[in-house]
């Protein structure tokens, strides 16, 4: 599959949006009903950690997109693998000390809860930007297609 390298800020940032919308619905409810805190809790915790993923996955996206333009490799499962656990560590390093102050935890609680959210978002991240990049190619190829018949 070719991938469009070369997003506006705007794209980048509904990427980053649609990605944390999804996600952080589906572990406010899960997180609240596993650690039995409430959604207020839970919804604080996804909030918080949706919006330092956000500005960590914009800035963490430009430079994988630089290095691919730079190292020419290409995004095939493997590499996307990678991507996906590179982004997670940077996110874990930090979310711990957020989920130890919202949800009154220990470090190694904290670490627990993280590495729950990590076994979810990382085939979660696989998925999305995999499933992202092939709608966005239909779109944009159908988008191409109306405008050569006009």
């Amino acid at each position: 599959m070719q991938v469009e390298l070369n997003k506006s800020v705007g794209e980048r940032i509904l990427h980053a949006v649609l990605f944390e919308l999804i996600g952080n619905v589906l572990v406010t409810l899960v997180v609240a009903y596993l650690l039995q805190v409430s959604l207020l809790q839970s919804g604080t915790l996804s909030m918080i950690s949706a919006l330092m993923a956000m500005v960590w996955n914009y800035i963490f996206n430009k430079i994988f997109d630089e290095l691919q333009k730079r190292y020419a490799f290409e995004r095939n499962f493997l590499m996307r693998l990678l991507h996906a656990v590179a982004f997670e560590v940077g996110l874990i390093l930090t979310l711990t000390p957020v989920v130890m102050i919202l949800l009154n935890l220990s470090l190694i609680n904290a670490l627990i809860v993280e590495i729950g959210l990590v076994l979810f978002f990382l085939p979660y991240t696989i998925i999305y930007n995999w499933s992202y990049d092939y709608i966005r190619g239909l779109l944009v190829r159908r988008q191409r297609q109306s405008g050569a018949i006009e």
